[in-house]
Order: structure tokens, then sequence, then C-alpha cells
């Protein structure tokens, strides 16, 4: 039988403590490196058009999927190192790990790469660990997750070859590359490590660097016990193969008739970018690993299937 409201929210109370506490933690943590905490708007008039991330619409404008494009027009009003967390909002997004609307945390530093910035996550993560009495060592689930540096890091192109039998960069197929991080890459990670799955192929990358002249994008997402924690980018700064990108996923979005818009004044800016890395991090994930919670409704007080 359901918990009744009253009960529910009795009995997640220390964990939402323990969120205040863990947000405290993570602002200490760029406040000190000197970061600036911004705070974007959560309706806008337009998003990064992207296939496989849905938004609400809001009267002829979006709530929020990412704070990405405003927070890249910072950096190209001259702001050096920036974060911000924030609500973040995408259709379809049910289940243990996720919650349509839910909280991100972003940060992004002029000059750097994708491998500086997964070294700021890596950071956080033990910063965080350390703060509350976890050490090196994090319980999750029953399983111990030794946090020691340097975490692992696994190509793409070595994990899908290894494990899934094909090289997604040969052959790309976007359905058979999702199924099979599901299915066959993921399960393969050793649960005892956080692991950093490094260089994607283009098609998985819109807003990201290519790493010269290849089809390799210079992006990272970490994992700890088979959650997705944060999703890095080098940062495309050539607007006209942002263009092009972008163009390209809206017209894959218009055969399968979903919306699309065009994010003018965040081209406008990348043609001033300067080069970057940013990171997306899933703080409520963040905060199930450290409250040892195997679902986000347990860290979250209001999640949308209870409203």
């Amino acid at each position: 039988m359901a918990l009744d409201e009253s009960s529910r929210l009795q009995n997640i109370k220390g964990k939402l403590e323990c969120r205040a506490k863990i947000m405290d933690g993570i602002r200490a943590f760029f406040v000190d490196q000197d970061f600036l905490e911004i705070d974007t708007p959560l309706r806008v008039p337009s998003v990064a058009p992207e296939q496989f991330i849905h938004p609400y619409t809001s009267e002829s404008w979006f709530l929020s999927t990412s704070p990405e494009l405003q927070m890249k027009r910072l950096l190209s009003a001259g702001y050096k190192q920036i974060f911000q967390i924030c609500h973040c909002f995408r259709r379809d997004e049910h289940g243990r790990h996720h919650n349509p609307e839910f909280t991100m945390l972003e940060w992004y530093r002029a000059g750097a790469d994708y491998r500086q910035i997964v070294a700021d996550a890596e950071n956080l993560v033990i910063f965080l660990a350390e703060k509350f009495g976890f050490g090196a060592t994090l319980t999750y689930q029953g399983k111990e997750i030794d946090l020691r540096l340097p975490w692992p890091r696994i190509s793409i192109r070595q994990a899908y070859n290894d494990w899934a039998g094909w090289d997604p960069f040969a052959d790309f197929n976007g359905q058979r590359f999702d199924d099979d991080l599901v299915d066959k890459i993921i399960p393969h990670f050793p649960v005892q490590r956080p692991v950093v799955i490094m260089d994607y192929p283009k098609e998985c990358a819109a807003l990201a660097k290519l790493n010269g002249y290849t089809n390799i994008a210079e992006r990272a997402e970490v994992f700890i016990a088979g959650l997705e924690i944060a999703n890095a980018y080098s940062e495309l700064t050539d607007p006209y193969e942002q263009e092009k990108r972008f163009k390209s996923e809206m017209d894959e979005m218009i055969k399968t008739g979903k919306p699309t818009c065009w994010p003018g004044k965040f081209m406008e800016a990348v043609k001033t970018m300067p080069d970057c890395a940013g990171i997306a991090l899933g703080v409520d994930r963040l905060i199930m690993l450290l409250t040892d919670s195997s679902e986000i409704d347990e860290v979250i007080a209001f999640p949308s299937d209870l409203l």
C-alpha cells in the first residue's frame, strides 16, 4: 500500500536535509576556485535543436532543457569561470533515475578542454565524499566504490569494439548505439570504480569540438555505479560548423514532427566565444549516490508523478 504524502515526506526528511548540505558543498567547491555563480531564465524563446532531447513548450517559448546556450553567451562576453545550479525540463524523462523536472549543475571554463573539466568533476565528487565522511570509498547499494584518482578512462571505440562487437565510427547507427550503450557497454563497467568514457562519434555531440580533422568529438561522460553522472565537452566554437550541425539536427526533427527553433542570439555569440569547456552534472543522481538512494524519488520532495 502506497504511503500517504505526509508519511512519505517524513520518511525522506533526512535525505532532503542531506540534499541541502550537498548544495551548500557544491557552491563552496566552486566559490573557493573563484567561479562566479550565475542565474539564467527557466523560460526561454529557443533551445538547442537536438533530436533526442524533447522540450516542453510554454506558449510560444520553451522551458529550459539546459542553461548551456545562455551560459555560453556569458563566455562570449568575457566571463572566465561560471557555474549554475538550476531546474531543467525534458519530456519523456521518467523512471528510477529520471524525472521530467530535474536539477542540473553546469560549469564552464574559458581556455580549458574536456579533460580539464572532467578533472573538475572528479575533484568535486572527492570533495563532497570527504565532506560527508566517506573518504576515498563510497558505499552505494551494498557495493564499495573506490574514488581514488585518477578514474579509469575508456574510449568509445574500444568499448564498442570489445563489448558490442562493432565500430560506431566506421558505420554509425544512432539507435543501435543507444541500445548497446545500455545493454552491452554500461554493464561491463567495473562496479567498484567510477568510469569516464571518452571520444564520441561526431553524430553524438552536436555542440562539441572535433579532435582535429577527425570524426571524433571531444565529449566525455562520467559514470558511477552504472549511473550517468555528468556529460562534458570541449565546446564547439566554429560558427559555420555549429550552423551545419544544428541544421542537420533540425532536418531530422522535422522528419519526425518534433518542434524546432533557431537559437539566433546564441549563434551570434558563437562567433566570439573563446576556446572553452563545459559540463552538465545531474545533481539528483549525485545526491542519490551520496545518500545511498536507489530511486530519484527518494531525493526529490515532489517528483512529477506525485504532484
